[in-house]
């Protein structure tokens, strides 16, 4: 009887061993409407979060979807201090950051600053470049936008402790 186990396991190991590679799944995605909401404790995090949009962006837009980006209907509602990216005064700072959401913007993704936040860091519209919006509130933003059928991300980002290398 032991001997059959042993022999019964060995088989199974090499069946794992030696089985089928994973596939390709094409789920069928339909255009999505997203909200993101960005609240971070720093605003250095901001680099990290446009990942998220970036990710949702490049597999609806490219084959097989080919969703057009302005269709996808993607808002990121900011009231965290990454508002400070989005002052012009730090232009040189968070120059990245803010290339980066003005591409976005440019393909309809709308960057919506919570004015009561705003109001907290003593910023004014004249601050902000021209692609942001400024919204009374962002949690009554967040609830108003999930209230017409929108999805709600909320990234969450660590810091890296472990390079891919070597830890695969």
């Amino acid at each position: 009887m032991l001997k059959w186990l042993f022999v019964l396991s060995l088989g199974l190991i090499s069946f794992g061993a030696r089985g089928e590679s994973a596939s390709y799944q094409n789920t069928p995605y339909a255009a999505q409407k997203v909200v993101f909401e960005f609240y971070f404790e720093h605003p250095e995090k901001i680099n990290t979060a446009l990942y998220w949009v970036r990710s949702l962006m490049i597999p609806l837009t490219s084959s097989p979807y080919n969703h057009p980006p302005d269709n996808l209907g993607i808002k990121v509602i900011i009231h965290g201090t990454e508002i400070v990216s989005l002052a012009r005064k730090n232009y040189e700072k968070y120059r990245d950051a803010v290339e980066r959401m003005r591409y976005y913007a440019s393909l309809g993704v709308e960057f919506k600053v919570c004015g009561m936040a705003a109001e907290e860091y003593e910023y004014h519209a004249k601050d902000f470049y021209e692609f942001v919006q400024i919204v009374p509130s962002a949690i009554a933003e967040l609830v108003h936008w999930q209230s017409k059928g929108f999805s709600l991300i909320t990234p969450h980002v660590y810091y890296k402790q472990f390079e891919i290398k070597d830890i695969r």
